[in-house]
């Protein structure tokens, strides 16, 4: 499945709509819980400077959320082959070898890595904020320099860029503008520059830890 752009302006509505149509297929077709893999989308139109709200991200979230509620659903998270100025990446062989290796793992039941960082669960300590994931495999690491794409916010809901550093198993995220900090978002952007991967050579995925209300609201 590699859709979802003409959606994104009704995110909140996807959250359902798309989990639905995979529950309907599998009823309709009656084979059970058939594998189902999908493609996030990519990244497009203008980097931005500074974080700010995105529906695109918000319809990478609903994608993200159809891989959690439901069984045998994986993505391909590609953040590292979009394009600004066009809808269509060009770099194909990445998604594919993506989605294969989602295919191996839980199609075939092979036991390797098939997916990236994925967001588990945030501990705040002072001033930080410390992330934990799932799909870490061999380890975390920034391709191409420190790590980018995280931004923080306090009470307050205003995000700016934070520092982020991998410890261990956790990446640990400041910034000396957020004095109190309670929300991380990584990757929310419509384009979003980010470099966490692991070892396996697979993107972490964009997420946000704040429950603050959604930017885009179902259409009636």
């Amino acid at each position: 499945w590699y859709q979802g752009e003409s959606n994104a302006g009704r995110a909140y509505q996807y959250r359902t709509l798309f989990a639905d149509m995979i529950r309907n297929w599998r009823r309709d077709w009656k084979q059970g819980d058939f594998t189902f893999l999908e493609v996030q989308l990519a990244p497009f139109k203008k980097i931005k400077a500074q974080p700010g709200d995105s529906d695109w991200a918000e319809l990478r979230e609903a994608q993200l959320l159809a891989t959690q509620v439901l069984p045998k659903v994986g993505q391909a998270v590609i953040t590292d082959v979009g394009e600004e100025n066009d809808i269509h990446p060009r770099k194909k062989e990445p998604v594919g070898a993506r989605l294969a290796l989602a295919a191996r793992g839980i199609a075939y039941g092979q036991k390797l890595v098939y997916a990236g960082p994925t967001y588990k669960m945030m501990r705040v300590k002072g001033d930080k904020i410390s992330l934990q994931f799932d799909h870490g495999g061999g380890g975390l690491e920034a391709r191409g320099g420190e790590l980018k794409g995280f931004s923080v916010a306090g009470a307050d809901q205003k995000f700016v860029w934070a520092k982020a550093e991998i410890e261990g198993e956790q990446v640990v995220v400041s910034s000396p503008q957020v004095a109190h900090p309670v929300a991380v978002r990584f990757g929310w952007a419509d384009y979003p520059v980010v470099n966490l991967w692991n070892r396996e050579g697979l993107p972490a995925t964009p997420f946000r830890t704040d429950n603050f209300p959604m930017i885009t609201q179902p259409k009636k």
